[in-house]
């Protein structure tokens, strides 16, 4: 028997990898809000890169309530959602499961720690990926896919590479998902802001895609004054990220298709922004340990300006 997946968030990440786990067999459960319906009654369509394919029926649900206890939940949602935790999370997973977190920014684990408790196993998800809903139940994959694996530790402390996160990754590479299991989730976490502070941030505040961003002279610049504060504020907590993968960040954005990011969409559709969990918390972070990060300041005194008006007007 194979392990159980609920995804919480059924969108651009939870909605990919959860319809690639169902395409190999594996049982999945699917929570949805405004787009239950249309997923119940058509299932999910993916177009992507690695082969369009369409799951006519998936398990569908709008109620956690409706939904079986799984192996590992897989959360999704936007971080702005995260105050439904506790509502969702504890009648959804396994006694001795897991939950995985699919989320973008710094501080997501330990909040959801406290939540389901010590039997239950924490691990974080960095996707790299170029996904979007482009309307109900359509997902469209336009570039790289692969998923960072790490557990998580209390105290940010490395707890290796448990048999947990080797069992989800045989899933996953089964499922043709490119996975990397690594030791230590914040330093995961901390490269991953390397790119998304500076392009989703930018992107929103340039109304710029991320081909715009990159191939500016001045846009460059800023992307790259920010990757180097995110690496002194990684720095601050003894984490050392080289100056070779800000140039490898630099190249595979140069390379990647012209894309617009998750925090410049959801700014389209008047949505809140997700400014604390990727900017707001790893500045607060570099700020606690005495690292001076004023770029990423002002970003963020800039997104929250905007993210105040937008959801106002």
């Amino acid at each position: 028997m194979g392990r159980s997946y609920a995804i919480v968030g059924t969108g651009a990440i939870g909605g990919f990898y959860g319809a690639w786990l169902q395409k190999i067999g594996l049982e999945v459960h699917f929570l949805l809000q405004r787009d239950y319906e249309h997923v119940r009654h058509h299932g999910l369509a993916i177009s992507s890169i690695s082969g369009d394919f369409t799951l006519p029926h998936v398990n569908a649900y709008n109620d956690v309530k409706n939904m079986p206890r799984c192996d590992v939940v897989l959360v999704a949602l936007k971080t702005t959602q995260n105050h439904l935790l506790p509502h969702l999370l504890p009648p959804l997973v396994k006694e001795g499961g897991v939950v995985l977190m699919m989320q973008n920014g710094l501080g997501v684990e330990p909040e959801v720690a406290a939540i389901v408790g010590e039997a239950v196993e924490v691990l974080g998800g960095i996707c790299f990926i170029c996904s979007n809903k482009t309307s109900p139940g359509q997902i469209q994959h336009v570039d790289y896919g692969e998923v960072q694996l790490a557990a998580y530790g209390q105290d940010r402390q490395s707890v290796g590479i448990t048999a947990t996160m080797r069992q989800i990754g045989a899933d996953f590479e089964q499922a043709g998902v490119p996975i990397q299991l690594l030791e230590d989730l914040w330093l995961c976490r901390w490269k991953k802001l390397v790119w998304n502070i500076p392009f989703n941030g930018l992107s929103v505040v340039l109304d710029a895609t991320t081909d715009a961003i990159i191939n500016d002279v001045y846009g460059r610049t800023m992307a790259e004054q920010l990757m180097r504060e995110v690496v002194a504020g990684a720095a601050g907590y003894d984490l050392k990220i080289e100056e070779s993968f800000i140039q490898k960040m630099l190249e595979h954005t140069v390379k990647m298709k012209p894309y617009r990011t998750s925090m410049k969409i959801d700014y389209d559709f008047h949505r809140p922004l997700e400014v604390e969990a990727i900017v707001g918390n790893p500045m607060r972070a570099a700020q606690k340990v005495g690292v001076p990060v004023p770029q990423i300041a002002m970003l963020y005194q800039q997104l929250k300006f905007l993210d105040t008006r937008y959801l106002d007007s």
